[in-house]
């Protein structure tokens, strides 16, 4: 697969997006960890802006690169740490690891606003698109790759975090200690089991299907973007 990948400037846009969506993507856990805290601990101030607080060197630039280039699912992504011992209830640790994905779809909607045919400002059946819609196309993609992807209930996926709350905590403890052991699992599988990813591609494809989105302008444009080619 890393052969395929084309390293061009419209993929190199793509990687420096996604590491913005990621800053995102943590933000939205420290902002709702900050709204879900005893009074105590918001009197302090509100998460920090900086995207420097929210990168981690390995899991939020060289593992989701390397998984980008692999296939297209750029996780995991930050590292952004909220203490939940500070949590008025175990429902607002499972917001906290929601409001992720959460995150992402939103950001999705936000480029579905832009390049839905329905606003006019593109084409859907010209054979040569703009740059920018390539770059849109290809993120709105991803972002909903990271929606689903993120809710499968995996460590260290926030899927598990959703529902780790509710598990005895010898058993949460036990499960989170094969986490990264896990999550590479899961990639194998995706990447060797045959028509596993395909699915996956499938049921993504449907979604972007049920908004009213042309294939000319998201997958294709994602395949354009990733690996210089429309197929």
């Amino acid at each position: 697969m890393l052969a395929v990948v084309q390293f061009t400037p419209i993929f190199g846009a793509v990687l420096i997006a996604w590491i913005f969506s990621v800053w995102i993507h943590e933000f939205a856990h420290a902002l709702v960890g900050h709204w879900g805290s005893y009074k105590s601990a918001r009197s302090r101030k509100l998460p920090s802006f900086d995207p420097l607080s929210y990168i981690d060197p390995v899991t939020s630039i060289m593992l989701p690169c390397l998984f980008l280039v692999m296939g297209g699912v750029p996780l995991p992504g930050g590292s952004v740490m909220v203490n939940r011992s500070l949590l008025r209830s175990k429902h607002w640790s499972s917001l906290v690891s929601l409001a992720g994905p959460v995150s992402n779809f939103i950001l999705f909607l936000i480029l579905v606003a832009v390049i839905h045919p329905s606003t006019g400002l593109i084409d859907p059946d010209s054979f040569r698109q703009p740059s920018w819609v390539t770059l849109l196309g290809a993120l709105t993609v991803l972002q909903l790759f990271s929606v689903f992807f993120n809710l499968l209930p995996i460590p260290p996926l926030d899927g598990f975090g959703i529902i780790a709350p509710y598990l005895p905590n010898e058993l949460e403890e036990k499960i989170r200690r094969t986490s990264w052991a896990g999550l590479f699992i899961l990639y194998l599988l995706f990447f060797q089991v045959d028509g596993l990813m395909e699915s996956f591609q499938g049921f993504i494809a449907r979604i972007l299907d049920a908004f009213g989105l042309p294939w000319s302008v998201t997958w294709r444009q994602f395949n354009i973007a990733l690996f210089g080619s429309s197929e």
